[in-house]
Order: C-alpha cells, then sequence, then structure tokens
C-alpha cells in the first residue's frame, strides 16, 4: 500500500497560515498608551518571518517526498495571502497608518492605505498561479515583501521614522509585487554551483554569523540579505533598460 505524504507538506502551510493569523491578533491587542507595545509589534513581526520558514520547507517537502497537488498548491496561495499579504498590511497599519484620517477625522485613510499590501499580494499570486516562469520571479514574491515588513520592528523602533516615509516605504514594496521586475530563484541560481558539502558549510557560516552577531544585531544581518536580494531585482531591470536603449 503506497503512503500518502500529501498531509506533511499541507501541513506546513497550515502552520504558514496559522502563523499570519496569529500575527494579526497579537497586533490587535497593541494599545500605543503600552510602554511596551514595541514588544508586541516585534513578535507580530516575528511571527511572520517564522511562517515564511514554514513557506520555504512546505515547498521543499512536498518535491522531496513526491507528494505535489493541486489542492497544495491553492492552499499554498490562500496561506501566502494570509500571512505575507494581510498580516503585514494590518502590521502596518496598526504601526503607522492608524491615525492617518482626513475629512475632520473622520474618514479612515489609513486603513486604506494598509489594504494596498494585500491587495498587490493577491494580484501578485493570481498571477503565478495563471503563467509563471520558471527560472525566475517576475515580481518581488510575496513571502519576500511580507518579510520586509515583519523585519521592521526588530530592527528598529516602530515611531524613530515619519508616519510618511514608512508609507513611502510600504508603497514601493507592495508595488514591486505587481511589477515586472525579475528576480532570481535562489534554488534555480545556485543548482550545480553548491555541493551538499558546499551547502552545510555556507549554512554553517550563516549560523555562525548570527550567532556571533547576538540578539540585538541578528535582524540587521538578515534585513541586510533581504534589501540586497530586492534591489538586485530593481539593478538588472536598470541594466537590461540601458542595454536595449543602446541597441535601438
Amino acid at each position: 500500500m503506497k503512503i500518502k505524504w500529501n498531509w506533511v507538506p499541507n501541513t506546513l502551510t497550515l502552520g504558514n497560515l496559522t502563523l499570519g493569523f496569529v500575527s494579526m491578533l497579537v497586533a490587535s491587542e497593541v494599545l500605543k498608551s503600552d510602554p511596551n507595545c514595541h514588544e508586541s509589534f516585534a513578535l507580530a513581526g516575528l511571527l511572520i518571518i517564522i511562517a515564511a520558514i514554514f513557506d520555504g520547507f512546505d515547498g521543499m517537502a512536498a518535491r522531496a517526498l513526491n507528494a505535489t497537488s493541486e489542492i497544495g498548491a491553492d492552499l499554498d496561495s490562500l496561506a501566502d495571502l494570509t500571512t505575507f499579504g494581510i498580516a503585514p498590511g494590518f502590521l502596518a497599519y496598526k504601526m503607522f497608518f492608524e491615525e492617518i484620517r482626513i475629512l475632520s477625522d473622520v474618514f479612515p485613510l489609513g486603513m486604506f492605505l494598509a489594504a494596498l499590501y494585500p491587495a498587490c499580494a493577491a494580484y501578485r499570486l493570481a498571477r503565478f498561479n495563471v503563467a509563471h516562469d520558471p527560472n525566475f520571479f517576475v515580481g518581488l514574491p510575496s513571502p519576500v515583501a511580507g518579510v520586509v515588513v515583519g523585519f521592521y520592528p526588530l530592527v528598529l523602533h516602530y515611531n524613530q521614522i515619519s508616519v510618511w516615509f514608512a508609507l513611502a516605504f510600504f508603497s514601493l514594496t507592495a508595488f514591486l509585487m505587481v511589477s515586472v521586475v525579475r528576480y532570481s530563484k535562489p534554488q534555480v541560481a545556485m543548482r550545480g554551483k553548491f555541493n551538499r558539502k558546499k551547502g552545510i558549510f555556507l549554512a554553517f557560516a550563516v549560523l555562525l554569523i548570527l550567532v556571533l552577531l547576538g540578539v540585538q544585531r541578528w535582524p540587521w544581518f538578515l534585513y541586510g540579505i533581504v534589501f540586497f536580494y530586492i534591489f538586485s531585482g530593481i539593478v538588472a531591470l536598470v541594466i537590461q533598460t540601458i542595454q536595449s536603449l543602446g541597441e535601438e
């Protein structure tokens, strides 16, 4: 009797969704009048980051166990929308946009600004499900975009920058999800370049760096890697545009 292993990647995917939902519950209970409110924001962001790890392993588990399925793919999209679209949008709303109102402070403009993230994530995921290239991502992957917001309260206090700078940063990341900027797939880029020993050595080196940096600085290191990935796509697009103009 052949054992069905679909439950393994599906459980990881549901773990991703659950962490995203709990992140929203944690953020929903934050009161800025509480002197410890930033710790709650940091916890909500950390849950999104841990969910991204679950999201990375569910696909690996499905391929390793030969347990890929259509329901698993659809479940993954729904989980990603929740965790990397709705949860980051809600966290950003609670940190930055909650008090943005117009028309005599009646119209909740901040709610509509925060809705930009789930809207872009939904379109990004729908476009990916319809057609995608096996060698690269078109638009910033939603898990990366979600992690960008999740890391923020881990590296900076939520009130250390202006609301309008946060809005510009938030909007740019959201629009990158639905852009045509190409981003490399790490698994494709490393295919054939790293054997098992090199992969283990690289993982150990990263872990050692994180330990040496300590609790206070390790988020900066990982945030730097995320930003390098984001701007690599933008730089590649600029170079390709310049080259195409030079050929005309």
